[in-house]
Formats: structure tokens, C-alpha cells, sequence
């Protein structure tokens, strides 16, 4: 729902064939993972199954491997293979840039 809902607010007519709404929840939960990891971890503010349930079970439900996997193979498979590369490694160093700007950002509060 919550990966839905953000597609439809930020993108309600994504009209390109480039996955636009997909990249940017995977970059908007890789943030919120390096965020919830300075808050949660480093500040010990949730323990055990806690943890796991904000991190794993909250942003992995958020963000979407899957989703990330099949769009890149059908750019590829319908003739966008410029598309496909651009999204890959789109995703790929915005995903990374979003958990340490994340871990960087929460730290300096």
C-alpha cells in the first residue's frame, strides 16, 4: 500500500516507459533504511524483533527488488536497452547515495 500510494501521489500519470515511481520509492526506503539504522542501531532505540520489524519488515515491504527486476528486463526485452542500463544503474548508485545520505544526515542530529 504504501509504495502503491507513493507512485500515485508523485507520479498519478507516468505515461514513460521508464519506471520512474519505482526508482524513487526504492531511493526514498534506501534513505529511510539509513535513517532507521542511526536511530534504531547505533542508538539502541529498539531491540531484538523490534528492529527487525521497522527495517526489514516495514522497508523491505516499501521498497520493491522485485518490481526494480522485472521493469529493467522488460525495457530490455521490448528494445530499450539504453533505458534498462540507465535504470540499473540508476538505481543502483541513487539506492547507495540515499542510505548514506541517510546515515550521514541522522547522525549530525
Amino acid at each position: 500500500m504504501g509504495r502503491y500510494g507513493v507512485g500515485a501521489v508523485l507520479f498519478p500519470v507516468e505515461g514513460s516507459r521508464f519506471p520512474l515511481s519505482t526508482l524513487v520509492v526504492n531511493v526514498l526506503g534506501s534513505l529511510l533504511m539509513g535513517v532507521l539504522y542511526v536511530i534504531i542501531v547505533e542508538k539502541s532505540l529498539l531491540s531484538g524483533q523490534w528492529r527487525e520489524l521497522a527495517m526489514i519488515g516495514f522497508l523491505g515491504a516499501f521498497t520493491t527488488y522485485s518490481t526494480f527486476s522485472l521493469d529493467a528486463l522488460a525495457l530490455w526485452q521490448n528494445g530499450h536497452l539504453a533505458l534498462a542500463l540507465l535504470y540499473v544503474v540508476l538505481t543502483l548508485f541513487l539506492c547507495l547515495g540515499g542510505t548514506l545520505t541517510g546515515l550521514a544526515l541522522t547522525r549530525l542530529i
